[in-house]
């Protein structure tokens, strides 16, 4: 008999979609299940709910990657799953340089894959998707027949599953340094040194909400990275656009990119503490027409929610108080703790205590390559609120 996992779903959580299994919900076992293999699941009343790879040694003891109980867990298994997300990537018009498997989202927990151009960049953050890497590799090659594949596994959440940190090429060595379009924009991406898998994919529709409120305007771009907000703002006909960033090694490939442009002239970057700038700007009375907010997630676990939201009202706040009446603030948040409707909350509050009042032009979340999985509200991550402040 296969090694067995009884566990509680009172609340229907995993039959109805969700693949995460919490320490505290399993029950008993039968067999010896071994980490990062696979276990068949059974709710309390012995309902099967399929098969899941197992950690002793991480909170999300058991990630469920089919409901069939029997159905072979091989090479095969990753190519059909492969093919399948890239089909739905094809028929939503994502095929250059886009995400290929959003994880939870496409029915492989744990399991990122980028396309950049005709390379891939591999992320497996779960012990039994690490285990399973060969075989996702085999099933990459023959589906998307990629130039190379880069691995990211430097992200920290590997380390609670037991895993180490690595990087480098799987397979043939080729140039990291790359260049993509987007949105018409050519951007530079360093898929070796960049962030995360080098590049955020999943703002470039937000990014593309610029377009109406950039023309003729003053914009100021906070946490610009390596200039998105900041490029398309000037590509839409912004006046001047200054972005700011801690990192002087992002200031410089967003200087970079803005040269590439031929945008350099009216699009200039500094490395500066963002909060520090706001206030000082705030207390100088300086303006701008546009203010982007675009940090990185500052609750990276529900524990360091009520730390995050004061930090995001803040920067809120001090950029409201730096938009003359009528002018717009972007402002967004990657943190999948921070919920739409607190994110909506703090940003009113922010509002209330600044003394300013707000019209909402656009609401944007993530592209349909990061797609947002109904039982998985983890997977609704992104939000970008386009306002205009009064």
């Amino acid at each position: 008999m296969r090694d067995r996992l009884y566990i509680d779903d009172t609340r229907q959580r995993i039959r109805q979609g969700h693949p995460w299994v919490y320490d505290n919900q399993v029950l008993r076992f039968e067999g010896r299940p071994q980490p990062g293999g696979i276990v068949q699941v059974f709710d309390v009343k012995k309902g099967p709910l399929g098969q899941a790879y197992f950690n002793p040694k991480s909170k999300i003891r058991a990630r469920m990657i089919t409901k069939d109980l029997d159905e072979p867990i091989d090479a095969a298994f990753f190519e059909r799953k492969i093919a399948a997300a890239w089909a739905f990537r094809k028929r939503m018009g994502h095929t250059s340089s886009c995400r290929v498997v959003f994880g939870e989202a496409d029915g492989l927990p744990a399991l990122v894959v980028d396309k950049f151009n005709d390379v891939l960049v591999l992320q497996t953050m779960a012990l039994g998707m690490d285990r399973a890497k060969d075989d996702i590799v085999q099933a990459l090659h023959a589906v998307l027949k990629p130039r190379g594949i880069y691995e990211r596994n430097d992200a920290a959440v590997r380390e609670k599953e037991g895993l180490e940190l690595r990087t480098g090429f799987i397979g043939e060595p080729f140039g990291t340094d790359l260049e993509i379009e987007e949105n018409g924009l050519r951007i530079h991406v360093d898929i070796a040194g960049g962030q995360k898998t080098g590049h955020f994919l999943d703002q470039r529709l937000n990014h593309a909400a610029m377009t109406r409120i950039s023309h003729q305007a003053r914009v100021l771009d906070c946490f610009t990275h390596t200039g998105g907000f900041a490029l398309h703002a000037a590509k839409y006909g912004a006046r001047e656009v200054l972005g700011i960033d801690i990192s002087e090694d992002a200031v410089a490939v967003a200087r970079r990119n803005a040269a590439l442009n031929g945008l350099d002239p009216r699009c200039g970057f500094k490395a500066a503490n963002v909060f520090d700038f706001l206030t000082d700007a705030s207390k100088r009375g300086l303006l701008w027409d546009v203010i982007v907010l675009d940090p990185p997630s500052f609750a990276k676990n529900r524990g360091a929610l009520e730390g995050a939201t004061r930090g995001y009202k803040e920067i809120n706040l001090r950029a409201m108080k730096c938009l003359p009446p009528g002018g717009f603030l972007v402002t967004c948040s990657c943190s999948q703790h921070m919920t739409p409707d607190l994110f909506r909350a703090m940003v009113a509050e922010a509002a209330r205590d600044a003394h300013r009042e707000l019209r909402e032009v656009y609401y944007g979340t993530q592209p349909p390559d990061h797609p947002i999985h109904w039982a998985i509200p983890e997977t609704l991550y992104l939000k970008c609120l386009v306002l205009q402040v009064l």
